[in-house]
C-alpha cells in the first residue's frame, strides 16, 4: 500500500508523457484564429510619409506576412513569397519586425520585394498584437479581417497548396 500512490503517481505521468509522442512540437495552435485581427496604422517602409491602415484591406482576403532583414528563415521563405506574389491571388503584406529601414529595403533589393504594402513595425507592438512568437509568421485574413490560418515559421508551397488554398477557395477566391 506504502508503494502504491508512488506507482500510480509514475505510470500517470508515464501515461501523460507517452500521450505526447508523435506529436508536432512545431504546431502552435493560435488562439487568434476565427477572431478579428489587430487594427494598425503604420508608416510604410518604402515611403515612410504614407501609412499603411490595416482597414485598407477591407473587402479582401490577404496574408500578411511577419519578417525581418535579419531572419534566418526569412530568407528561406523568400523565394516561395516571390513565387506566390507572381499569382496575384490575394495581396501579400509584409509586416516588416523590428528591423533597421535601410537593411530592410536593401535587403528587398537584394533579393526582390513580393509585397503589396510594406508596413513598419519598428518597436513590434503590433506583432505583440498579433501574438507573434518570431520571424517569419504567416496569417490569412479574411475580407471581413478575421484571422483564419496562422503559419509559425517559413512558408513553403507545400502549405500555400494544403493551407491556404483550401481556404481560400471558401472565400471565392480561385
Amino acid at each position: 500500500m506504502r508503494y502504491l500512490i508512488p506507482l500510480l503517481l509514475f505510470l500517470g505521468l508515464g501515461v501523460l508523457l507517452f500521450s505526447g509522442l508523435g506529436k508536432d512540437t512545431r504546431y502552435v495552435p493560435s488562439p487568434l484564429i476565427d477572431k478579428p485581427a489587430a487594427a494598425f496604422v503604420l508608416p510604410e517602409l518604402r515611403d515612410n510619409t504614407r501609412s499603411i491602415d490595416a482597414k485598407q484591406f477591407t473587402g479582401t482576403p490577404y496574408l500578411l506576412n511577419v519578417w525581418g532583414s535579419w531572419c534566418v528563415a526569412c530568407q528561406q521563405e523568400h523565394p516561395v513569397l516571390m513565387a506566390y506574389a507572381k499569382t496575384k491571388k490575394i495581396p501579400l503584406v509584409g509586416l516588416n519586425w523590428k528591423d533597421d529601414n535601410e537593411t530592410a529595403l536593401r535587403w528587398l533589393a537584394a533579393l526582390g520585394d513580393p509585397y503589396d504594402a510594406i508596413p513598419v513595425d519598428a518597436d513590434g507592438r503590433v506583432a505583440i498584437d498579433y501574438g507573434v512568437y518570431g520571424a517569419p509568421e504567416t496569417f490569412l485574413i479574411d475580407g471581413n479581417g478575421v484571422i483564419r490560418f496562422k503559419q509559425v515559421g517559413p512558408l513553403t508551397p507545400e502549405i500555400i497548396a494544403t493551407e491556404i488554398e483550401p481556404r481560400l477557395a471558401t472565400m471565392g477566391v480561385k
